[in-house]
């Protein structure tokens, strides 16, 4: 395959990514049909046909390359020294990678609210806060399961991003990183033996 190919390749994927989180902004998913899309997109269904299997499979490629993106990003989350510097971070990334794509994560998270894309959405998240208690030398096995941890700050974190984009102009970005700020706590102690 030369570069020309490719090229080609990467410009129709990208226009068939665009038809469809514009298809989306008008209707549910499961309403919009192939033919829509290449009408849309003013490809022949045959070019469609030639990179994904069904509107779920590009769907699929659609979504697995906003996670791909955001877990790039929340790699940047490096060099924390607790905790709550660690979540503030995470919940910047987060909000920095929304607004760079809002109009993708309106389309799938306002719009098109699923279980599907949220879940995908949440394992990056997660593998992300999973990976950062592990690492983590302030909170041990012994005090709080890792998993109940991840499950609390991700459910948080998702939530508050959600109210963020749905209630665009409502609060500033910085106001957002601020309310965070206030309501983690600075360090998580184990608990005393006596308070179990």
């Amino acid at each position: 395959m030369n570069e020309k190919t490719d090229l080609r390749i990467i410009k129709t994927k990208k226009l068939l990514y665009e038809t469809l989180e514009n298809l989306m902004k008008s209707q549910a998913f499961e309403e919009i049909k192939v033919s829509d899309i290449c009408t849309h997109a003013m490809i022949n269904r045959s070019t469609f046909y030639a990179h994904y299997a069904d509107k779920y499979e590009l769907l699929a490629a659609y979504i697995n390359d906003l996670k791909n993106s955001l877990a790039h990003e929340l790699e940047k989350n490096q060099n924390i020294r607790n905790s709550k510097e660690y979540y503030l971070k995470m919940i910047k990334l987060l909000l920095d990678h929304i607004e760079q794509k809002k109009e993708t994560y309106v389309s799938i998270l306002i719009y098109n609210r699923n279980s599907i894309t949220i879940d995908i959405l949440y394992d990056v998240i997660n593998k992300d806060i999973i990976k950062q208690i592990q690492e983590s030398k302030e909170i041990t096995r012994d005090s709080i399961p890792g998993d109940i941890i991840s499950k609390f700050y991700l459910g948080a974190v998702f939530n508050v991003c959600l109210e963020w984009l749905k209630h665009d102009n409502k609060y500033s970005k910085q106001e957002i990183i601020h309310y965070i700020e206030m309501l983690i706590p600075n360090e998580f102690h184990e608990p005393k033996k006596d308070q179990i």
